[in-house]
Protein backbone atom coordinates (compact mmCIF):
# COMPACT_ATOMS: atom_id res chain seq x y z
CA UNK A 1 0.00 0.00 0.00
CA UNK A 2 1.19 3.50 -0.84
CA UNK A 3 -0.06 6.37 1.29
CA UNK A 4 -0.24 9.67 -0.58
CA UNK A 5 -0.40 12.67 1.73
CA UNK A 6 -1.56 16.08 0.58
CA UNK A 7 -1.31 18.95 3.06
CA UNK A 8 -3.49 21.86 1.98
CA UNK A 9 -4.73 25.26 3.05
CA UNK A 10 -6.95 27.41 0.82
CA UNK A 11 -5.83 25.50 -2.28
CA UNK A 12 -9.14 25.01 -4.03
CA UNK A 13 -7.74 26.30 -7.33
CA UNK A 14 -5.08 23.58 -7.62
CA UNK A 15 -6.41 20.72 -5.52
CA UNK A 16 -8.67 19.12 -8.17
CA UNK A 17 -5.76 18.46 -10.52
CA UNK A 18 -3.71 17.03 -7.66
CA UNK A 19 -6.48 14.65 -6.55
CA UNK A 20 -7.27 13.57 -10.11
CA UNK A 21 -3.60 12.81 -10.79
CA UNK A 22 -3.68 10.34 -7.89
CA UNK A 23 -7.09 8.92 -8.74
CA UNK A 24 -6.08 8.21 -12.32
CA UNK A 25 -3.05 6.09 -11.41
CA UNK A 26 -2.98 2.58 -12.87
CA UNK A 27 -2.03 1.03 -9.55
CA UNK A 28 -4.71 -0.26 -7.17
CA UNK A 29 -2.96 -0.20 -3.79
CA UNK A 30 -3.02 3.37 -2.53
CA UNK A 31 -4.80 5.65 -0.13
CA UNK A 32 -4.96 9.42 -0.40
CA UNK A 33 -4.99 11.48 2.79
CA UNK A 34 -5.74 15.19 2.54
CA UNK A 35 -4.94 17.21 5.65
CA UNK A 36 -6.56 20.63 5.40
CA UNK A 37 -5.60 23.41 7.79
CA UNK A 38 -9.11 24.84 8.13
CA UNK A 39 -9.56 26.41 4.70
CA UNK A 40 -12.16 29.11 4.13
CA UNK A 41 -12.11 29.07 0.30
CA UNK A 42 -14.58 26.21 -0.33
CA UNK A 43 -12.00 23.44 -0.01
CA UNK A 44 -14.02 21.56 2.61
CA UNK A 45 -17.15 21.44 0.45
CA UNK A 46 -15.00 20.42 -2.51
CA UNK A 47 -13.43 17.51 -0.60
CA UNK A 48 -16.88 16.09 0.12
CA UNK A 49 -17.18 15.33 -3.62
CA UNK A 50 -14.39 12.75 -3.31
CA UNK A 51 -15.61 9.89 -1.11
CA UNK A 52 -12.45 7.87 -1.75
CA UNK A 53 -10.36 10.43 0.15
CA UNK A 54 -9.41 10.27 3.78
CA UNK A 55 -9.52 13.90 4.83
CA UNK A 56 -9.53 16.08 7.89
CA UNK A 57 -9.99 19.83 8.13
CA UNK A 58 -8.78 21.44 11.32
CA UNK A 59 -6.47 24.21 12.35
CA UNK A 60 -2.85 23.16 12.44
CA UNK A 61 0.54 24.70 13.06
CA UNK A 62 1.56 24.84 9.42
CA UNK A 63 2.64 22.71 6.50
CA UNK A 64 4.96 20.34 8.36
CA UNK A 65 2.52 19.82 11.21
CA UNK A 66 -0.13 18.83 8.66
CA UNK A 67 2.30 16.38 7.05
CA UNK A 68 3.21 14.83 10.39
CA UNK A 69 -0.45 14.44 11.42
CA UNK A 70 -1.14 12.70 8.11
CA UNK A 71 1.80 10.35 8.47
CA UNK A 72 0.35 9.17 11.78
CA UNK A 73 -2.90 8.26 9.96
CA UNK A 74 -1.20 6.55 7.03
CA UNK A 75 -1.47 2.78 6.69
CA UNK A 76 0.86 2.29 3.73
CA UNK A 77 4.31 0.75 3.76
CA UNK A 78 5.39 3.68 1.58
CA UNK A 79 4.44 7.28 2.35
CA UNK A 80 4.72 10.10 -0.16
CA UNK A 81 3.97 13.81 0.21
CA UNK A 82 2.19 15.31 -2.79
CA UNK A 83 1.56 19.00 -2.26
CA UNK A 84 -1.77 20.54 -3.23
CA UNK A 85 -0.28 22.20 -6.31
CA UNK A 86 1.65 19.15 -7.59
CA UNK A 87 0.59 16.19 -9.73
CA UNK A 88 1.76 12.67 -10.51
CA UNK A 89 2.63 11.63 -14.02
CA UNK A 90 0.71 8.57 -15.25
CA UNK A 91 2.25 5.35 -13.96
CA UNK A 92 4.07 6.91 -11.02
CA UNK A 93 2.49 4.83 -8.28
CA UNK A 94 2.85 1.60 -10.30
CA UNK A 95 6.57 2.28 -10.74
CA UNK A 96 7.00 2.95 -7.02
CA UNK A 97 4.92 -0.10 -6.03
CA UNK A 98 6.89 -2.39 -8.33
CA UNK A 99 10.22 -0.99 -7.12
CA UNK A 100 9.25 -1.64 -3.51
CA UNK A 101 8.18 -5.20 -4.26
Amino acid sequence: MISVITPTFNSIHTLRETIESVRSQNYPHWEHIVMDGGSKDGTIEFLKDYPHLIWVSEKDEGHYHAMNKSILRATGEVVNILNADDCYHPGTLRAVGEAVQ
